[in-house]
């Protein structure tokens, strides 16, 4: 399965499993991640989430072949369904990051409470040289968490970042070397699911406050701008010159 969830020691395990595409999620794959956060939501022995992917890879982000196939452009879309299910989760939500975690492999991190890294990550949030806007509303988290020019330079530029500079911008709980990584996870789950359950969901409440409805209507906005810019040329020539390898020529369009 490309997407392998399973509840062990009470932490729903949500791990990408589609290592020669390097993770990269299709509409399928979106719909098996919104089902297991629904799952993990929704099932009491569950006391904690863990989102990760492989040594080489956390996720490319999304598969633009079935991207282009099954383009989101509606708010039941399953993208959607992912995004708004891990905005939501009231649940204590870890991610471990290795290799590269582009696009929404880097936006889906802001909704994590505790994000850790090996010291080989990747980021990168590629929406501009697409064609296309921010998701995950991160346009509206990224600016709150970073500053607006250090956002500016990630959101506008969309060029590859490593772990040390993500973890400057406020986005990472920790960076360890590669090897250490699977050992921390390990540890702060179990610290985690021995603490009381109820007290983590509220104190993760509290602190989310009313941002809850903010980055809903952030994400449902972003959504309306990603449809119109999905359908525009400027998306159209950025695909098409990633689907032939060459580079872009945007000069065009104004």
């Amino acid at each position: 399965m490309e997407i392998e969830s399973e509840v062990r020691d009470h932490v729903m395990r949500i791990r990408f499993n589609r290592p020669e595409k390097k993770n990269a999620i299709t509409s399928v794959m979106y719909s098996a991640l919104a089902d297991a956060l629904a799952s993990a939501e929704a099932d009491v022995a569950v006391r904690a989430v863990l989102i990760t992917g492989s040594a080489e890879a956390f996720t490319a982000g999304n598969d633009l072949e079935d991207f282009l196939k099954h383009p989101p452009l509606g708010l039941d879309a399953p993208v959607f369904r992912f995004l708004f299910g891990i905005s939501q989760l009231s649940k204590p939500l870890v991610a471990s990051v290795s290799g590269v975690a582009i696009g929404i492999g880097t936006t889906l991190l802001l909704h994590c409470d505790l994000v850790y890294a090996a010291d080989n990550a990747r980021f990168a949030l590629p929406f501009t040289p697409l064609g296309l806007v921010p998701e995950a509303a991160s346009s509206l988290l990224l600016p709150r968490l970073a500053g607006y020019q250090r956002a500016a330079e990630k959101l506008l530029l969309g060029e590859v970042f490593d772990a040390r500079a993500a973890n400057e911008l406020g986005l990472l709980t920790r960076v360890v070397p590669a090897a250490e990584l699977a050992g921390l996870i390990e540890a702060q789950l179990a610290r985690l699911v021995s603490l009381p359950a109820a007290s983590l969901r509220v104190t993760k409440r509290l602190m989310k406050g009313a941002d809850t409805a903010a980055v809903r209507l952030r994400i449902e906005e972003e959504a309306v701008e990603f449809g119109h810019r999905l359908q525009g040329p400027e998306a159209k020539e950025a695909f098409t010159a990633f689907l032939e390898k060459r580079k872009p020529d945007f000069s065009q369009f104004s």
